[in-house]
């Protein structure tokens, strides 16, 4: 077991190019052969209509759960389908040995409807803290690598969101209807006022990359699955973001946050929405 941080900023500094390897040849294995060729059989629900799991998801997680912990001697996996099947296995992330944080197809319903914007999330984490990410869109041949003090890159280019434009509306991107508590939408109802454009959130990772390029001002979500935020938070506030709760503290992949929480560009633009969110309840 790794059992400080000098050991993960070694492994980080040495092995780089295999870990960014190793997601692309998740991708290239088993996520793109089935891209646009996914037969009913293949698609099945979880919670409800708008949670799909594909073969692709399976097939994608079991690839990086091998293929991670064997970079990494010691390390474990936290994956979405694999907390599905055994939600004790989402523990690990409260422990201190290095935890691999896993969404295999995050943007699930797009894959299934042919569209380009889902992506594979990988996080490396120990003691709840994320020091590393990987966002990699496969369909859009772009990838995204934060480490935690040294900044965030798109395909090697170093991002820097800046500030919204003065007077422009902010755009926010939103927790789906279907995921949120009555408290949540009002909530989110502070944000539908002037000077602010709420929409819905596709792949919340490529929602954390929009906001990392300042294509985005920010996001609103309301749950707190590890997967779906770890390494866009990292990549986020390496780029120059910030992220609040309702309670003003940044967002903690361990859990407890109150919800909803904000992710957004610079801290100004983070603090605005926080407060439209707490102004809404």
């Amino acid at each position: 077991m790794i059992e400080d941080i000098e050991t993960i900023d070694e492994f980080l500094a040495r092995r780089p190019s295999d870990v960014e390897e190793t997601i692309r040849q998740a991708a290239a294995t088993e996520i793109m052969p089935r891209f646009r060729q996914l037969t009913a059989d293949e698609i099945d629900e979880k919670s409800g209509p708008h949670d799909l799991v594909t073969d692709a998801d399976r097939k994608a997680e079991e690839y990086l759960t091998e293929a991670l912990t064997k970079l990494l001697p010691g390390s474990v996996v936290v994956g979405e389908e694999a907390v599905h099947a055994n939600p004790a296995t989402y523990e690990a992330i409260q422990g201190q040995a290095p935890v691999w944080i896993v969404d295999p197809v995050d943007g699930t319903r797009q894959f299934v409807h042919g569209d380009t914007g889902f992506c594979t999330l990988v996080a490396l984490a120990v003691g709840g803290v994320v020091h590393a990410s990987w966002t990699y869109a496969p369909a859009r041949d772009q990838l995204a690598v934060a480490v935690r003090g040294r900044g965030a890159r798109l395909d090697g280019e170093l991002l820097r969101p800046g500030a919204p434009t003065p007077g422009r509306d902010l755009e926010i991107a939103t927790s789906h209807p279907d995921y949120t508590t009555d408290e949540q939408k009002r909530a989110l109802l502070g944000l539908r006022t002037e000077g602010v454009r709420p929409r819905p959130c596709g792949s919340a990772g490529l929602e954390y990359l929009a906001v990392a390029r300042g294509e985005l001002d920010g996001t609103a979500f309301s749950w707190e699955a590890a997967w779906d935020h770890a390494a866009g938070l990292l990549l986020v506030e390496e780029a120059g973001g910030a992220h609040l709760t309702l309670t003003g503290e940044p967002f903690r992949i361990t859990g407890g946050n109150t919800l909803p929480f904000t992710a957004a560009r610079d801290e100004a633009t983070a603090r605005r929405v926080r407060g439209l969110l707490t102004a809404g309840l």
